[in-house]
C-alpha cells in the first residue's frame, strides 16, 4: 500500500516541464500535396501573434521543416500561402509532498493518526504557461484552407532563448513530421 501511495505521489510531483508537446493536424483529402513546390508567408486577420524575436524562430523553424520536406520560399507567385497564429493559456499545477509518518490507511487515517507517527502534507500551486501554434496551408488559387496544424506546449517562455528556440524546433518538427499528408484516393 506504502508503495501505491508513494507511486500516486510522485506522479503529482513531476515538474510542468516534462509535459510532451501534442500535435493535431487535418487536412483537405482531395488535395494533392505534391503539386506545391513553393510557399509565401501571409499574415492571418485578427490572430494573436508573439514578438518579433520569437516570430522569426517559429517562421524560421518551419521554413526549415518545409524546406526539408521540398518546399521553397517564395516572395513572387508562391503555390501555397502559410500563416499561423499563437494562443497562451494558463494552467495551475500541484505540486504535493508528505513529511512522512502514515502512509497507510487505518483507523483515524485521514486525520494526522492512526498506524504510524502523525505526518504532514503540503502543496503548492504554480501557473504554467500553455503555448500553442495554430499553422494553417492555404491554396491561393481555390482559396481553400488545405492543411490546418496545431501544436500545444510549443511556446513557453523561459529563461534561456536557445531553450525556447529548441522547444519550438522541437514542435515542429513534430507537427510537420507527416507533412504532406498522404491521402487514400
Amino acid at each position: 500500500m506504502k508503495l501505491g501511495c508513494f507511486v500516486l505521489c510522485m506522479m503529482f510531483c513531476v515538474p510542468a516541464g516534462v509535459r510532451a508537446q501534442d500535435v493535431t493536424y487535418n487536412f483537405a483529402r482531395d488535395t494533392n500535396f505534391s503539386q506545391y513546390k513553393t510557399f509565401k508567408w501571409v499574415d492571418i486577420p485578427g490572430a494573436a501573434s508573439p514578438n518579433q524575436i520569437v516570430d522569426k524562430d517559429i517562421k524560421q523553424s518551419i521554413e526549415n521543416q518545409l524546406a526539408s520536406k521540398g518546399l521553397a520560399k517564395s516572395d513572387d507567385d508562391a503555390q501555397l500561402y502559410i500563416g499561423y497564429q499563437v494562443s497562451i493559456s494558463q494552467e495551475k499545477s500541484i505540486t504535493a509532498f508528505n513529511s512522512g509518518g502514515n502512509w497507510g490507511y487505518g483507523p483515524g487515517w485521514g486525520r494526522g493518526y492512526g498506524y504510524g507517527s502523525p505526518s504532514m502534507s503540503t502543496a503548492t500551486t504554480s501557473t504554467i504557461n500553455i503555448g500553442t501554434l495554430v499553422l494553417d496551408m492555404y491554396d491561393p488559387a481555390k482559396k481553400d484552407l488545405v492543411w490546418r496544424g496545431e501544436a500545444s506546449k510549443a511556446l513557453s517562455p523561459s529563461k534561456d532563448p536557445n531553450k525556447n528556440r529548441s522547444k519550438i524546433d522541437k514542435a515542429m518538427a513534430k507537427l510537420l513530421k507527416n507533412y504532406p499528408p498522404q491521402s487514400k484516393q
